[in-house]
């Protein structure tokens, strides 16, 4: 347990110090959107088919990816769209294969689905090579390009939101 606290405030310092080299203003590109990916917490993965509601309301979207965060249980079965704290070492590095392809991969969008901070989670959104970023306001609004203010309960809200912002820059 004692390592545990220690891998995640060695990590939540090498997050805070990547966040900082951030721009305080950034110009988003024009690139139309064909690719997106999904980062998201359990109980959302769980209770809402995300990809799939996305999917089918941008008509440019060919491929979605999500992955999701679930804190480690020995019993659960480890699979491609799920990942854990222990595949996040203490200086930041993915042990995961999937997980790093996950976040090397340079999509078009990445959708930060998770209105509560997770150092986990906002370390992969920072660390992913994604070209446009869209998450809620009540995590850490450095990370991402848009910032929407809307409960995740309220999915369909939050997808015409993001579809509205993205027709307003070109991006569908």
């Amino acid at each position: 347990m004692v390592f545990g606290k220690f891998r995640e405030q060695t990590l939540l310092k090498k997050f805070q110090k990547e966040l900082s080299l951030i721009p305080e203003t950034r110009t988003p590109n024009s690139k139309e959107i064909h690719s997106v990916a999904i980062l998201t917490n359990n109980e959302l993965f769980d209770e809402f088919d995300i990809a799939q509601l996305v999917k089918s309301s941008i008509d440019s979207v060919r491929n979605v990816h999500i992955y999701s965060y679930r804190t480690f249980k020995k019993t659960d079965v480890i699979t491609y769209k799920h990942f854990t704290e222990k595949d996040i070492d203490w200086t930041g590095k993915i042990k995961d294969p999937s997980l790093e392809s996950f976040i090397e991969n340079p999509f078009d969008l990445l959708i930060g689905y998770f209105d509560k901070k997770n150092l986990y989670l906002e370390y992969c959104a920072l660390k992913s090579k994604a070209t446009f970023k869209i998450g809620f306001s009540k995590v850490n609004d450095r990370i991402f390009d848009l910032v929407v203010s809307e409960d995740p309960k309220k999915i369909d809200s939050f997808i015409t939101i993001i579809k509205k912002y993205l027709k307003l820059l070109h991006k569908i």
